[in-house]
C-alpha cells in the first residue's frame, strides 16, 4: 500500500484533494487508485464511493455520467456537507471477473478503517454509495462487511443498482454486463450468480438503506431495487425506497437531481450523526 502522504495534494475552497492514493495491489494488477477528497474538520464521516459502468468502464473520478457539468461538483457538494470523500477504482470485469470486485472494495473499506487517523476521518462513520454497477457493489460490500462485523458501516446508498442477477432479463446472454462479471451467464452458472447478488445476503444486522430508483430504466429495472427493499423488510432491517416516476438510467429524463442528491445525503447525515 501506499501512504496517504505518498499521493499529490490539492488544495481546493472546500478542503483538500489527494488523487491517486493506491489503496491496494493485487499481483498480477494494477495498483488499485482512490481520490480522497477531505473536508478542512477532522474526524469526518466518511462517504466511501463506487462508480457505476456496468462493471466494465467508469471511473473514480465519475459521480453521475449525466451530472458531470454540476459546479460545485458532487464531491465538493458531499465535502461542504461535512463528509470526507473516499471515490475508489476497482478491477473492471475486462480484468477479472466476480469476486474480484467485492475483494478491491472490501480493501478499500478496510484501508479507510487502517487509515483514519491519517486521514482525519471517523471510521465508525462510514456510509457506502454507489450508483448502477457501484450501487450493486455497494449494496454487497455493506451487506458482507456487517454480517461478521455488525456495525462495520453505519449505512449504504445504492442508486438503481443490480440486486438479484438470476432475476435479470440477461441472465442467458453471455454478451451482457452481468456475464463478463461473473465469466458465464446466471444461467449458466447459477450458484455464482446467487452469491453476485446482495438479495442473497440479506441479513437481520444489515445497516440502513436507501434504495432509489427510476421507474423508466431500461438497463436495470426498478423492480430490482423493490426486490432488495422486500428482502430487507423481512429481516427488519431499515429501509427506504424512492422510485422515481420517468426517471431512466443514469437519472436520464424529468428528474429532480437536487432532490434526489439532497435526500441521499440527509440519510447520510441521519445515519452517521453521533
Amino acid at each position: 500500500m501506499t501512504s496517504l502522504p505518498a499521493a499529490i495534494p490539492v488544495e481546493c475552497t472546500q478542503g483538500r484533494l489527494v488523487r491517486a492514493v493506491a489503496y491496494s495491489t493485487r499481483s498480477g494488477f494494477r495498483p488499485l487508485l482512490a481520490d480522497v477528497h477531505r473536508p478542512p474538520v477532522e474526524s469526518a464521516p466518511v462517504v466511501l464511493f463506487v462508480h457505476g459502468g456496468g462493471w466494465r468502464v467508469g471511473s473514480r473520478e465519475s459521480f453521475c455520467p449525466t451530472w458531470q457539468d454540476w459546479s460545485p461538483s458532487p464531491f465538493a457538494r458531499l465535502v461542504s456537507a461535512g463528509f470526507a470523500v473516499v471515490s475508489v477504482d476497482y478491477r473492471l470485469s475486462g480484468e477479472a471477473v466476480f469476486p474480484a470486485q467485492l475483494d478491491d472494495v472490501t480493501a478499500a473499506l478496510q484501508w479507510i478503517r487502517d487509515r483514519a487517523a491519517d486521514l482525519g476521518v471517523d471510521a465508525e462513520r462510514i456510509v457506502v454509495w454507489g450508483e448502477s454497477a457501484g450501487g450493486h457493489l455497494a449494496a454487497l460490500l455493506g451487506l458482507t462487511a456487517t454480517r461478521e462485523a455488525p456495525g462495520a458501516i453505519a449505512g449504504v446508498i445504492d442508486w438503481y443498482g443490480p440486486s438479484d442477477l438470476s432475476a435479470m432479463s440477461s441472465r442467458e446472454d453471455p454478451d451482457s454486463r452481468e456475464a463478463h462479471l461473473l465469466g458465464a451467464t446466471a444461467s449458466e452458472a447459477p450458484e455464482v450468480a446467487r452469491l453476485a447478488s446482495p438479495v442473497a445476503h440479506v441479513h437481520d444486522a444489515a445497516p440502513p438503506f436507501h434504495l432509489a430508483h427510476g421507474t423508466a430504466d431500461e438497463a436495470v429495472p426498478a423492480e430490482q431495487s423493490s426486490r432488495l427493499a422486500e428482502a430487507l423488510r423481512e429481516v427488519g432491517a431499515s429501509v427506504e425506497l424512492d422510485l422515481v416516476p420517468d426517471a431512466g438510467h443514469l437519472w436520464r429524463g424529468p428528474v429532480d437531481g437536487e432532490r434526489l442528491f439532497n435526500r441521499a445525503v440527509d440519510f447520510a447525515r441521519r445515519v452517521t450523526a453521533r
